[in-house]
């Protein structure tokens, strides 16, 4: 099997991972590499076309491609290099981390640091229960953003979305603007949890129904969803019986919450903490394994992209310190 060589190797190219890669590529001679398992980097910066990203950075507000594009050519200028359609199956305890691609196979790749950016990724059906049948037209936010905004495929007629955080509320105004109907958006808390400029811009601006204190009890439909049967919670967010409504649609779209993506962390042995669902970190970034370092939603979900940038530019220039035998 054969080995490469790198003084440090950053897991996932999404926001988090090209920032540290860039920030640890200051100190030129340290050779960077970026493993990506998608074939460009960029991440979910590649499907969200609203203009809230790179206001830290870049002191403009870009949409996430350009967000994405602007990170890309920095990279390129950087001198990091980039391993794309490129799976990371484990880390080992030999400092290295064995990867698989369509053109070279199997194979090891060496460090002196690692820094872990796999980002996150959406709850599913599964992780709220909704009871009923199983039909299609039921996805993740995510999952129809991805379908409308990089394959250019219209997915649904009449949509009704459950969770009003930031991605169900810009979905809302993104599905509308495509040319469908969004029914309503049901929340379960008696607020809403994305920004109120959201909720303004996204939801009362196209007179999209906002039901708090409601949530998804019912779906109906054989080969594609037919509707969706809504109800009031309880302080307890219970269903309380006899508020039901039935609701016509032909997709339902979740935004319930995003989970960090730590299969490799926890396989690898690194402590987790149960609250983030994220490694245990240091304030130099560092995990409890000496040499591997965290950022971005891999450690906890961020809000905001702007914090993912400033602590995984931290990580990066941590790692670089930790190969070059600084303390600070």
């Amino acid at each position: 099997m054969e080995t490469l060589t790198y003084d440090i190797v950053v897991i996932g190219g999404g926001p988090a991972g090209m920032s540290a890669a860039v920030e640890a590529a200051t100190n030129q001679s340290l050779k960077v590499l970026i493993v990506e398992r998608e074939n460009r980097l960029g991440g979910i910066l590649k499907q969200c076309i609203h203009s809230e990203f790179g206001l830290h950075v870049f002191n403009e507000a870009l949409t996430g491609p350009e967000y994405a594009e602007r990170m890309l050519n920095t990279i390129q200028n950087s001198g990091v290099e980039c391993l794309v359609d490129t799976m990371v199956l484990s880390i080992n305890k030999d400092d290295s981390i064995t990867v698989v691609n369509a053109q070279s196979g199997l194979y090891a790749i060496k460090y002196r640091a690692l820094i872990l950016a796999m980002g996150c990724r959406e709850r599913s059906r599964g992780s709220v229960i909704i009871p009923g049948t199983r039909p299609s037209g039921v996805m993740t936010a995510g999952a129809a953003q991805y379908y409308v905004t990089i394959k250019g495929d219209k997915v649904a007629n009449r949509i009704f979305i459950l969770g009003s955080g930031d991605i169900g509320l810009i979905m809302a105004r993104q599905m509308t603007i495509e040319g469908a109907t969004v029914l309503g958006v049901a929340e379960p808390m008696p607020y809403s949890n994305g920004l109120r400029r959201n909720v303004v811009q996204c939801l009362e601006d196209y007179d999209i129904p906002l039901y708090l204190s409601h949530t998804v009890v019912g779906i109906r439909g054989d080969a594609r969803i037919e509707g969706v049967t809504v109800a009031k919670v309880d302080a307890d967010y219970r269903p309380i019986k006899g508020t039901e409504i039935d609701i016509d649609c032909d997709t339902l779209l979740l935004a319930v919450g995003l989970i960090p993506e730590n299969e490799l962390t926890r396989v690898a042995g690194i402590d987790m903490c149960e609250k983030t669902s994220g490694p245990i970190i240091d304030n130099r970034m560092q995990t409890v394994r000496p040499g591997i370092f965290a950022c971005g939603n891999v450690v906890q979900v961020h809000e905001f992209d702007n914090n993912i940038a400033e602590e995984s530019r931290s990580a990066g220039h941590n790692a670089a310190q930790f190969v070059v035998g600084v303390k600070e």
